[in-house]
């Protein structure tokens, strides 16, 4: 989880795969989990409240997953959060995965905010070492793994239902 999925694949495998190979497993895997997960798609509880308040405090988001880029648009759309994210970054906005703090400088560079000043909610045990890595204050998100599962954060959260803007200030 939060690495590029060639990497999945080439575990899987135990074998060295093509490019081709790759984005082909990589395809269907990935229409087989959308077509799966669409009736049961929704936001993590609170989410939307949150990203409402963020907006509403004029406080800059950016989305960094590894997720390829149809799932994102699915995701967004899906869960009615699309309007909220401008900056968005992938697997191929970088050359190495997480648990490489990349894709999160290339987040926070983005925002033009300093790295100690910005949160990272993740889910992800590598999506959090990445985040640690690049300076970020960081929020576990416990939809994934169980919080004893993740490593140490600032906060560890269940859902964003009692996540407010004086908690994020605390944080920094």
């Amino acid at each position: 989880m939060g690495q590029p999925i060639g990497n999945t694949w080439r575990f899987f495998f135990k074998r060295k795969l093509t490019d081709k190979e790759v984005l082909l497993f990589e395809e269907i895997k990935e229409q087989i989990y959308r077509d799966i997960y669409k009736p049961e798609i929704k936001p993590v509880k609170g989410l939307i409240s949150f990203l409402e308040l963020l907006a509403e405090n004029k406080i800059p988001i950016a989305l960094a997953t590894a997720a390829p880029k149809v799932n994102i648009d699915f995701v967004l759309e899906n869960t009615g959060t699309s309007k909220f994210f401008s900056k968005i970054f992938n697997a191929s906005s970088v050359t190495i995965g997480k648990p490489n703090p990349e894709i999160y400088l290339k987040a926070i560079a983005s925002l033009k905010i300093p790295p100690s000043n910005c949160i990272v909610i993740e889910d992800s045990i590598n999506g959090i070492l990445a985040a640690k890595a690049a300076g970020a204050k960081v929020i576990g998100l416990t939809t994934t793994h169980p919080s004893v599962e993740l490593p140490p954060v600032n906060f560890m959260i269940n859902d964003f239902e009692h996540l407010t803007v004086l908690v994020l200030k605390k944080l920094l």
